[in-house]
């Protein structure tokens, strides 16, 4: 089968297609032919060496596709060939053909075609689990998502406004944070400008973010603990600001504050079963409705896999897919 290689560490010119070896599913596994997937933050560390995959992963790019069940290993009952599925990966995405653990397929939502699926499994995935399952993100609290304009931050937004938070993001141009407001975003603050801090406190009488979800890391930690509400949360699912940062306790201990730091590609099968599972029932039910759609914002052909990683690293807003 066709897959992307990467031929040493560098940039997106390191990036070829080369003939490996077709997997072959095996217990409790399903092979998937790939329509499509995705390019994410991750694909891009990974490919200038600072992101290896866990052990026994794929050392092939992508942590998404969508597409349809080519093979059914043993102990599998849930899906049969023919399916039309879309799937989280711990890697192995940006290949015609990849084998998944039963249990982190997901049905393609009734109303999304299979090429905007593979959009789908990395971002509801990771909003879900890190907004819902663990910040317990209420009707009528505020939430904050930094990087508002990117796959997990439009999603994000429509996810939270549809569920009835108060959403307020951050983004770096006019275009992204008027994109931010169209889909739900009650203010969208430009970081470069406007202190965040003081624009969210401002809008909330004082109050602050019960809810932020960061994908910044250490640039960030101090004044996400500042922005945060009494009893807040703060999840960090990224290290774009470096990893390394003072916290001031005494302020966190004032605000009965919790600060959580996340990575869904490590997790066990069964903890990504149990998160996928969950998608499914409370996730799935408002992309269908219409009220959470993914935001794609470049469809291009795998041969251009080198501008697609370029994308992401521009003024791209919502996803950028790849096509088989």
């Amino acid at each position: 089968m066709r897959a992307v290689t990467v031929t040493e560490p560098g940039g997106p010119e390191v990036l070829a297609i080369a003939d490996v070896p077709d997997p072959v599913a095996g217990p409790g596994e399903v092979v998937v032919a790939v329509a499509a997937t995705a390019v994410n933050r991750a694909d891009l560390l990974q490919r200038m060496g600072f992101y290896p995959p866990p052990p026994g992963a794929s050392e092939i790019l992508g942590l998404e596709c969508s597409g349809t069940v080519a093979e059914v290993g043993e102990g599998v009952t849930d899906w049969e060939v023919g399916d039309r599925v879309c799937a989280l990966l711990a890697g192995g995405g940006y290949a015609e053909r990849v084998a998944v653990p039963a249990g982190q397929l997901m049905p393609v939502p009734d109303g999304i075609d299979l090429v905007t699926a593979a959009a789908l499994p990395e971002v509801a995935c990771t909003v879900w689990s890190n907004v819902y399952m663990v910040a317990a993100l209420r009707p009528g609290e505020v939430f904050l998502v930094h990087g508002g304009g990117g796959g997990i931050g439009t999603f994000a937004i429509q996810l939270a406004a549809a569920t009835g938070a108060r959403v307020f993001t951050t983004a770096g141009s006019e275009a992204k944070r008027e994109r931010c407001r169209e889909l739900g975003a009650e203010v969208a603050i430009d970081y470069r400008a406007e202190d965040f801090v003081e624009v969210v406190r401002e809008h909330t009488d004082g109050a602050g973010a019960d809810v932020v979800l960061d994908n910044m890391g250490a640039k960030y930690l101090g004044r996400n603990v500042d922005v945060l509400a009494d009893s807040g949360r703060l999840v960090i699912i990224g290290m774009q600001g470096g990893v390394k940062a003072e916290l001031n306790i005494a302020q966190l201990l004032g605000k009965r504050g919790a600060v959580i730091a996340t990575a869904l590609r490590s997790r066990p099968a069964e903890d990504k079963a149990r998160i996928c599972a969950s998608v499914v029932e409370h996730v799935w039910p408002l992309v269908a409705d219409g009220s959470v759609a993914p935001v794609v914002g470049s469809v291009l052909p795998v041969e251009e896999v080198a501008e697609a990683h370029r994308r992401l690293d521009g003024d791209n807003v919502g996803k950028v897919l790849l096509t088989f």
